[in-house]
């Protein structure tokens, strides 16, 4: 007999879903870090901005060599966080705020701190501890060469000695061993890490870097001296990155997601090209994985018409829904992006952080604008919406960190080319000034932010933009609780008959949505305002604005 579906099986469909990276959020006991208890706190607050789910960035213990992204141990809470039971509070109150919980889970790597890591360097070459993880032998007469060619994400070489003369491999940091997801004792005991979260009610899971967990390890390693970002080759068979065989890992994950009522989610980070996301994302495996597209996409009209075209046929093919994304945790913020001249590209995103802003100078009048309209834009498509913790309130990045402070290992192990991604994670202002309520920080917490918030930042506050009804807060409060109002079917239809600067569509139940990426102010289609990026004056659509109209 078939199981009858659970009634809330798909609410992850056409979700919203908030970011916290925690350690920057809200700090409750004054040390500088962000915590479990600090998210706990904010949660009314979460409630009224009209959010269906939070992912909360690792929590787990961690030396911080990548963010958290180092785990110590899978099943436990980082004591400068808080413990379990701070975690359960926090999940308790965001279920009874009727907000989902999704963790990530950093299945690649442990830490170099995980008992299993420490237990593999005390062990013998050959050990079924070090099974557990990639180690080989070095090249060349004594063995001193690396393994192979290949490199870290970070800069350097992705392998590092031991005292006993091997090498292990870490496509991150060397604070960062691969796992070895050939060995079933790894695959067995991330499935007890997700049914340790399911069952204190995690509703899904975020996975990192689902696209590098399979390796191919036969003898000898095969060269690949630089790593190829999304240009890699569509059959499966690249040495490291979105190789076929990952994907049992998934349908092993997928048994053990479809334990529960409802089944818990889960959303794959995989940078790989479009035509093979969707594989991460069938009901077999994970059910979504994200689209980010949009992180490299100019404010462009054409661009964006692309992107969504493809992604929704790509959900369509693969029966998940769509994700849209404009910043996250790894990029430089949106608003940001947009205020800078477009083709820059990747490389010249690092040459402006590395001028600390100033080259070339940015319009940040022309990023907000751009940033809400395409925010409003993504809001009002088919699918979900990840926001990135801080987006809410306009805020840009602080590209002018001070060297001394940076904490990205990218800043070290690029020799300090690449400065990394500190300067979206400056934790929050919650108030207008830095008072005795707040201690050095706005709000943050009493004792300060372990990155340094910049002066400008007060006016971005919390504080200031709830009373303020222009504000970017209000903005996203009013189109969040319209989107829960108004999305029906996935579906939608463009509007051909407009300029080409314009991207307009309409969606089921009688509401059109415009976008003028032009600067040029175009004809507003009849009807009722419900919502737009900007103000309206005689009609007329202004450029970089978006608005939701129903006929």
């Amino acid at each position: 007999m078939a199981q009858t579906p659970h009634p809330e099986a798909d609410w992850w469909r056409q979700a919203v879903v908030y970011q916290i990276y925690p350690r920057s959020f809200a700090d409750s006991d004054g040390d500088g870090i962000g915590n479990i208890a600090g998210v706990t706190a904010k949660v009314p607050y979460l409630k009224a901005l009209g959010v269906d789910a939070v992912w909360l960035s690792p929590f787990y213990p961690s030396a911080l060599a990548d963010g958290g992204y180092d785990v110590d141990d899978y099943r436990d809470v980082d004591p400068k966080l808080g413990t379990l039971a701070d975690f359960d509070e926090m999940s308790a109150k965001l279920h009874e705020a009727g907000i989902r919980l999704i963790v990530d889970i950093v299945p690649n790597h442990s830490s170099d701190r995980h008992v299993w890591f420490q237990e593999a360097l005390a062990a013998d070459p050959g050990s079924p501890a070090r099974d557990r993880y990639i180690f080989r032998n070095g090249l060349g007469p004594n063995g001193d060469q690396p393994p192979s060619d290949w490199v870290s994400h970070f800069g350097g070489s992705a392998w590092t000695r031991v005292p006993d003369g091997q090498w292990y491999l870490h496509l991150f940091a060397p604070e960062q061993p691969d796992f070895d997801w050939s060995n079933p004792e790894v695959r067995d005991d991330f499935r007890k890490t997700l049914r340790f979260w399911s069952d204190r009610g995690v509703d899904g899971f975020r996975v990192d870097v689902a696209h590098g967990l399979a390796k191919d390890l036969a003898e000898p390693l095969r060269s690949m001296p630089v790593i190829p970002e999304l240009d890699i080759q569509v059959d499966g068979t690249n040495p490291l990155f979105d190789r076929d065989d990952v994907h049992t890992i998934f349908e092993e994950w997928r048994e053990v997601f479809n334990e529960y009522s409802p089944p818990r989610a889960a959303v794959a980070e995989a940078w790989v090209p479009t035509t093979r996301r969707a594989l991460y994302a069938r009901p077999t495996e994970l059910g979504q994985a994200f689209n980010f597209d949009l992180l490299r996409e100019d404010w462009d009209a054409e661009g964006f018409r692309k992107s969504i075209t493809e992604n929704l046929a790509e959900s369509a093919a693969s029966g998940a829904s769509s994700t849209w994304v404009l910043s996250n945790h790894d990029v430089i913020r949106h608003p940001s992006r947009y205020a800078l001249p477009t083709g820059l590209g990747r490389e010249g995103l690092d040459e402006w952080l590395l001028s600390d802003g100033l080259d070339p100078l940015p319009d940040h009048a022309a990023g907000l604008r751009r940033a809400t309209a395409s925010t409003l834009l993504l809001l009002a498509l088919p699918g979900s919406m990840y926001l990135y913790q801080g987006e809410e309130l306009g805020l840009r990045e602080v590209p002018d960190i001070p060297r001394d402070q940076l904490a990205d290992p990218i800043w070290l192990r690029t020799g300090h080319q690449l400065k990394g991604r500190d300067g979206c994670r400056v934790p929050l202002p919650w108030t207008v000034a830095r008072d005795a309520a707040g201690g050095s920080s706005f709000g943050f917490g009493s004792g300060g932010a372990h990155l340094p918030q910049p002066d400008w930042f007060g006016q971005f506050s919390v504080e200031a933009e709830e009373v303020d009804p222009d504000s970017v807060l209000a903005l996203y409060r009013t189109a969040l609780r319209l989107r829960r109002e108004l999305q029906t079917t996935e579906t939608l239809e463009f509007e051909t008959s407009v300029p080409t600067d314009v991207l307009s569509f309409r969606r089921p139940g009688g509401w059109l949505v415009i976008t003028n990426f032009g600067t040029t102010p175009v004809p507003l289609p009849s009807g009722e305002v419900l919502v737009a990026s900007g103000p309206l004056a005689d009609g007329q659509l202004p450029g970089e604005t978006t608005a939701w109209i129903r006929e």
